[in-house]
């Protein structure tokens, strides 16, 4: 399942007052857990996405899947000298997901992320819970990034 948006070409909010919605990248790119490595592979570079989710259908009658995992293109490089036609991202996913939510100040993206040694955080929409993006170290490196001013971005040699 592919719904992804990339995000606009606007200045990133600065970490300090930064909400996870305000980093995120917008939409899920996702696979069910048979999805052979390769293809995985593929989508990220079609996509231009460092991390794919992978869900699974609970029930049969349920239309919406629900995301358990996520493979990184650390774990697909991990992966790389198996057979990747063979691997699955579901065997290869790590689990559990772990999300935030888009109301979420940035610091506490962070914080997940350095708590559970992962870049990418599944983002949630406040009301319903459900999945609307991703947030990952890259994005708060923007953030905080944006709370420089011009002179020092770059500062000389």
């Amino acid at each position: 399942m592919v719904d992804a948006h990339h995000k606009s070409d606007e200045l990133p909010v600065a970490y300090d007052v930064a909400t996870v919605g305000d980093a995120m990248s917008r939409g899920v790119i996702s696979v069910p857990p048979e999805t052979p490595l390769r293809v995985v592979a593929r989508m990220m570079a079609t996509f231009h996405v460092h991390a794919i989710f992978v869900f699974e259908h609970t029930d049969e009658d349920d239309e919406a899947p629900r995301l358990w995992a996520v493979v990184s293109d650390l774990d697909l490089v991990a992966a790389a000298q198996l057979d990747l036609d063979r691997q699955t991202a579901g065997a290869t996913a790590v689990t559990p997901l772990v999300t935030v939510s888009a109301s979420r100040p940035m610091a506490e993206a962070a914080n997940l992320m350095a708590q559970h040694g992962i870049a990418h955080l599944a983002v949630t929409d406040p009301g319903t819970r459900r999945p609307i993006g991703v947030i990952s170290t890259l994005d708060i490196a923007q953030a905080v990034a944006a709370g420089l001013d011009a002179a020092e971005t770059f500062p000389s040699a």
